[in-house]
Formats: structure tokens, sequence, C-alpha cells
């Protein structure tokens, strides 16, 4: 985390997943919220587990990495 972003509740953020979540299994995925500074990740199976927050840049490089796979 930067320690740019005021620390923020699981529930007060806009969490989506990807289109080419499999809907036969709406539980079985990644989730994300951002904000200005921050994205959040979750696995939706466990919406109230813990979750990982990197900086804006640090996700855009790896959603990056894994499209030139």
């Amino acid at each position: 985390m930067t320690g740019k972003d005021t620390p923020v509740h699981p529930a007060d953020l806009a969490w989506f997943k990807s289109s080419y979540s499999d809907t036969s299994e709406p539980s079985d995925c990644v989730e994300v919220a951002g904000t200005p500074a921050t994205v959040h990740i979750r696995d939706s199976k466990r919406p109230d587990g813990p979750r990982l927050a990197v900086d804006s840049l640090t996700w855009t490089m790896f959603v990056a990495g894994t499209l030139a796979e």
C-alpha cells in the first residue's frame, strides 16, 4: 500500500469481477475494487476474508504482464 490512500472497509468499495468469469459458479472469482491510489483484490468465495492491496502502477504492470503471456 502506498500510504496515499485512506484505509477503507471492503464493504465501502465497489467490487467487480471479469466478464470472462464463469457464470455457472459465480463465487469462483477474483474480485477487484479501485481507489485513486490502490487496487484491492479479494477471493469472491471469502468476501470478508483477507484481501490484497497494491498500488495502481503495480496492478497495471500485473495486467500488462498477463496480457503478454
